[in-house]
């Protein structure tokens, strides 16, 4: 395999490194900008479309699938070509798109468009969290924490940036049009700041996981698929065992957010002073406390301690993850980054779905309590997936 790795080249990497910070945090802000942007379109698309609740959810599915599809291959694709030409296609792409899913209307149209818009944003997931690993490396210190909350500023930014123009009554079109252009300036401005890393002139498009990158993908799918069960049903949680009302049901949620975010924020200099093995083991204990918190607690401001505990425990988890995977053996770095990137939106999209089965034999509460176990893994692994190769 013919790596970047030489001298002369990492030195040039090394000189350019405050650049690269920019682009790499760039492309993680336009991927959170982008897809929260989408989310205040849904009703305006419904309504557009006549259709009823479950033809809209098969046609939202059409993200999740094109996401996907594009996560297998950009791994391979990123070896043979470089991180950087996908992150400016998955960027653009997504920026070209966002104004297209105003204006289709048929159902099939709509998917169609969604389905390249997943794919972008898949492709852009993928391309951004290898190009992180590679400035990370390149760096030689924690950062990886600090590019993953920028992903969630971009969400903030992106849902009300789209809402304020909406209660404009400008249109939804008119509204997308400036959301684009945001995010086309800003993979203009990554662009010639992104750095060239090709790892491979060949190779397969697609590798199964195996030795430690195994582990590294069930615990980012169990960590992904907690936050997708928080998202839909912590507000159904706390409000069906009475702590709040339905109105402020989605609190819990929030305050899960804001520690998550603030957690990562932080998350570079606490790993750069604990290490991987101790950032993984101690996140792990206080998300599985937190939930511990959560279903014990009698009222609501000890529940919402339980949501803070856990999105400070997970905040640091995932980047972690994949910082292990960029250094580890056993199969190249970018089919590991993206093997960790697609069973972790898996574990996201399947996570709802595998709670209301749950809940539905043994209560929402029971479904939780599994919740808590399965994040258990995480200290619990913690030793073997930051052993030393």
């Amino acid at each position: 395999m013919n790596t970047w790795s030489t001298s002369s080249e990492r030195q040039a990497m090394a000189a350019c490194a405050p650049a690269a910070r920019l682009a790499t945090r760039l492309a993680f802000l336009v991927a959170g900008f982008g897809v929260a942007c989408w989310a205040p379109l849904v009703p305006f698309a419904k309504q557009r479309l006549g259709v009823d609740d479950g033809a809209l959810g098969l046609l939202l599915l059409c993200i999740g699938l094109g996401s996907v599809i594009a996560m297998v291959v950009t791994g391979a694709l990123s070896a043979r070509y470089g991180s950087k030409p996908i992150i400016v296609a998955g960027g653009v792409g997504m920026a070209v798109v966002l104004p297209l899913l105003t204006v289709v209307d048929t159902p099939i149209t709509l998917g169609v468009a969604l389905l390249a818009f997943g794919a972008f944003l898949g492709s852009l997931d993928v391309a951004m969290n290898i190009h992180a690993v590679d400035v990370e490396r390149t760096e030689g210190r924690p950062l990886m924490s600090g590019f993953h909350a920028l992903f969630s500023v971009g969400g903030f930014a992106g849902a009300t940036v789209m809402t304020f123009l909406l209660s404009l009554h400008i249109g939804t079109l008119a509204s997308t049009v400036p959301c684009a252009v945001l995010m086309v300036v800003a993979i203009a401005v990554a662009r010639s700041r992104l750095i060239v890393t090709v790892q491979a002139s060949s190779g397969p498009l697609f590798a199964l996981p195996r030795g430690i990158v195994l582990m590294l993908a069930g615990l980012a799918a169990i960590t992904f698929l907690v936050e997708g069960a928080l998202l839909d049903w912590s507000a159904l949680l706390i409000t069906g065992t009475g702590l709040v009302a339905a109105p402020q049901g989605g609190l819990g949620y929030m305050f899960f957010s804001i520690a998550m975010t603030a957690g990562r924020f932080g998350g570079d200099a606490l790993t750069a002073r604990i290490g991987d093995r101790a950032t993984m083991f101690w996140g792990g204990v206080l998300a599985a406390l937190g939930f511990v918190v959560l279903l014990t607690a009698p009222v609501a401001a000890i529940a919402m301690t339980g949501f803070v505990l856990i999105g400070l425990g997970a905040s640091n988890v995932v980047p972690v993850l994949f910082r292990r995977a960029g250094s580890q053996r056993a199969m190249p770095s970018t089919l590991a980054v993206a093997a960790i990137t697609t069973t972790g939106y898996a574990g996201h999209l399947a996570g709802p779905a595998g709670v209301g089965f749950i809940a539905k034999a043994a209560g929402l509460p029971g479904a939780f309590w599994l919740l808590a176990a399965l994040l258990c893994l995480v200290p619990i692994c913690a030793r073997p997936v930051t052993r030393e190769s």
